[in-house]
């Protein structure tokens, strides 16, 4: 396997697929219909980011072609450092430790910088690692919207477009999202916002309101498959487990690519977690709430979602049908003699208590309750 291609940073031929999303950008950018607030959504993996950074490059670039920035003008220079004058970013962040004052995103734009040069596309538990948030919940403080309404009041640099880019505004707290409003509602001329957001319908109605939405669908196959040949120089055959696997959503699909700690982690806390319940071993149950709850919070959400997925596989798997199933060979390995303690009578009582699980790590009760809870029940619902 071999390293990715070069491919210019941050360009819309960086982006993996979505080329009719790339065809409507560059179309309006041509009429002059650039829209001052742009809302991104779609899938996980679906290349939100990456898409909202080679728009914004694309707007920055003086030279722009009909197709792509140059990439040699000085705008496209600065760009490939994430160096632009006239481009902001803001994302969530946590507080330093032992810092006396509030953080802000300029604070992390070292790691921010960093992250996004080795792969615009990453979920929110890699950049809060990036940070070293440990079991900080992050967010975005009010005071970034008092730095960008500053910002944008400064004359461009480069005589073009302003552009602020919002990674996952849904994170921003009250008081920021009340301020930003304003500067939505009544931008400065030629200042465009890019809102990322994985789950918009947590925006308050007055954001939306304010943006034009733009949505995304997963990666097609073809788009996938052409990406990871291209790129990462694997055969038709290496190709198609991962593309099945990953059903259109390219970080799944680099994670089948890399298998990581947190990846493998999941996976074997999963299989804990049923064996014991089927063994009724309460003392080891207990212990695997508290390795669970220990995670932090945000990896407890990913964790209950991974489950709720290998949960829904074994019950497919009673079926027998192998074009419907989703995971990789250690995950299916595991299920062959795991699916038929989920089925019929039980799958939706299992699903429903990791769903309400989920909720209340995300209502932030005490997670070793909740996981040992959840754990006591797996008990009595797991059928001998």
């Amino acid at each position: 396997m071999r390293s990715e291609a070069p491919i210019e940073p941050f360009s819309f031929a960086s982006v993996v697929g979505q080329e009719s999303a790339k065809a409507r950008l560059r179309q309006e950018v041509a009429e002059g219909r650039v829209a001052h607030a742009l809302l991104f959504s779609g899938p996980a993996g679906s290349g939100k980011l990456p898409l909202a950074l080679a728009y914004a490059r694309y707007l920055s670039c003086r030279q722009r072609t009909a197709t792509e920035a140059c990439g040699t003008c000085p705008s496209c220079l600065m760009w490939r450092k994430l160096v632009h004058p006239d481009v902001h970013f803001i994302f969530p962040i946590v507080n330093k430790a032992k810092s006396p004052k509030v953080s802000v995103c300029d604070d992390f734009l070292p790691q921010w910088r960093s992250l996004l040069t080795a792969t615009p596309y990453f979920s929110l538990n890699q950049w809060l690692e990036s940070m070293d948030a440990e079991n900080k919940q992050a967010q975005i403080f009010a005071s970034e919207s008092d730095i960008i309404i500053r910002k944008l009041s400064l004359k461009s640099s480069q005589g073009g477009y302003k552009v602020t880019i919002i990674y996952l505004p849904e994170k921003m707290n009250a008081a920021c999202a009340n301020k930003l409003l304003k500067l939505l509602e009544e931008p400065p001329a030629l200042t465009v916002f890019l809102l990322v957001s994985d789950a918009p319908e947590m925006l308050l109605p007055t954001i939306i309101s304010r943006t034009q939405r733009f949505n995304l669908q997963s990666i097609t196959p073809e788009a996938l498959t052409e990406a990871l040949q291209a790129r990462y120089g694997l055969s038709a055959d290496d190709c198609r487990p991962i593309v099945h696997l990953s059903n259109g959503n390219m970080l799944t699909a680099l994670e089948a690519l890399h298998i990581d700690e947190e990846s493998t982690r999941y996976f074997e806390l999963f299989v804990q977690l049923m064996r014991h319940a089927y063994g009724r071993r309460v003392r080891e149950l207990k212990q695997w709430s508290e390795d669970v709850a220990s995670m932090g919070r945000e990896k407890d959400k990913d964790y209950l979602i991974y489950c709720q997925r290998m949960l829904r596989e074994s019950f497919i798997a009673n079926m027998q049908n192998a074009d419907l199933s989703y995971m990789n060979a250690t995950e299916q390995n595991f299920v062959r003699k795991f699916a038929p303690y989920i089925n019929h009578r039980n799958v939706m009582s299992i699903m429903d208590e990791f769903s309400r699980a989920q909720t209340h790590i995300e209502q932030n009760v005490n997670s070793r309750m909740v996981f040992f809870d959840l754990a006591l029940k797996m008990i009595m619902l797991l059928k001998h």
